[in-house]
């Protein structure tokens, strides 16, 4: 009797899980704010145009937000949150503090020019506003363009403590990367595809030491890093470097959303050890191989991925609101 209990529970739960999940997928759409603001998609993006314009950094910084808040507790604002004397939010847990502060400014921005049109105050959610920026910094970056879903509510709680194993580490092998991203309902593709974000961006000196100082006890350097490559960041990041200084994620194309990431982890040089395992691995390295060679199927597995993403633990009815401020819980 104690068994036939236990299935019925574990199907139950199973079941409120899925309905869980589809509601909030249910919710989203691409013609959410198609009554209460519709002009949403142009506000946002001529907002986040002019913040790229003053600076590149909008680029990689608002990418890599959007990443670090829907692997935690999901696409809901939460990492936008400011910490307050009785508690400390998601973005004041180590692994969040080299988050650029221009990702954070794209979204406070982008909300500004929305509250400044009447009918659109207050209507779209901080949740989306990320999300939207995030499919237009790819873009002009000269990446694909694509339509984002929308209709998530912001979420009402923000912790550091539950940052903790949620976010991939740059030492990571695919054991640990699949199994993270399978929490978050994506694919070894997914995360294959996902990674190629490191296309842009920047890091900060100090994650790679290990593999150009002190790799293991028999080496000092990770024999999978090109020996060109080695002499570089050896230049670029010499032992005794401010560790405030960062280089490039990708060392030959920085500036554009490309399928280079993968023509770079060919050659070894992957920034990461979780870049250079995608090749080295058996079961991710054909999927690498395809990227190199074909920039359009990067693209749209990118877009697809980016979508599966978008859908990750999306806040709806008395689960999440619409927040006037981003960085406060109203």
């Amino acid at each position: 009797m104690a068994l036939v209990n236990n299935k019925t529970n574990l199907l139950l739960l199973l079941l409120s899980l899925f309905l869980t999940l589809n509601l909030g997928s249910a919710q989203l759409r691409r013609d959410f704010y198609a009554g209460s603001c519709p002009n949403v998609e142009q506000i946002v993006r001529n907002a986040v145009q002019k913040k790229v314009q003053q600076t590149f950094t909008t680029i990689p910084a608002t990418l890599r937000l959007y990443f670090h808040d829907c692997f935690v507790n999901g696409c809901d604002a939460s990492v936008m949150i400011a910490s307050t004397d009785n508690n400390k939010a998601e973005k004041d847990h180590e692994e969040n503090l080299s988050l650029a502060g221009d990702g954070f400014d794209t979204v406070i921005k982008a909300k500004e020019a929305l509250d400044a049109v009447p009918n659109c105050r207050n209507k779209v959610s901080c949740a989306d506003i990320i999300t939207m920026a995030t499919r237009d910094v790819v873009n002009l970056a000269g990446g694909p363009k694509y339509d984002v879903e929308l209709g998530r509510l912001d979420g009402l709680s923000s912790t550091a403590a539950s940052v903790g194993g949620k976010l991939p580490h740059p030492t990571d092998d695919v054991n640990q990367l699949t199994s993270l991203f399978a929490k978050n309902g994506l694919s070894l593709n997914d995360m294959v595809a996902l990674s190629g974000a490191h296309t842009l961006g920047f890091a900060h000196c100090t994650k790679v030491f290990n593999r150009i100082y002190s790799f293991n006890k028999t080496t000092k350097v990770d024999p999978t890093v090109n020996k060109d490559y080695v002499t570089e960041l050896k230049a670029s990041c010499p032992q005794n470097i401010d560790p405030r200084v960062a280089i490039n994620m990708d060392p030959t194309t920085p500036r554009q959303f490309d399928n280079v990431y993968y023509k770079n982890l060919q050659q070894g040089k992957g920034l990461f050890t979780s870049d250079q395992v995608l090749f080295t691995d058996r079961r991710s390295k054909p999927t690498v191989d395809l990227w190199a060679s074909n920039a359009q199927l990067f693209n749209q597995a990118f877009v697809n991925s980016m979508i599966k993403l978008g859908r990750v633990g999306v806040k709806t009815g008395s689960n999440g609101n619409i927040r006037r401020d981003c960085g406060v819980f109203n």
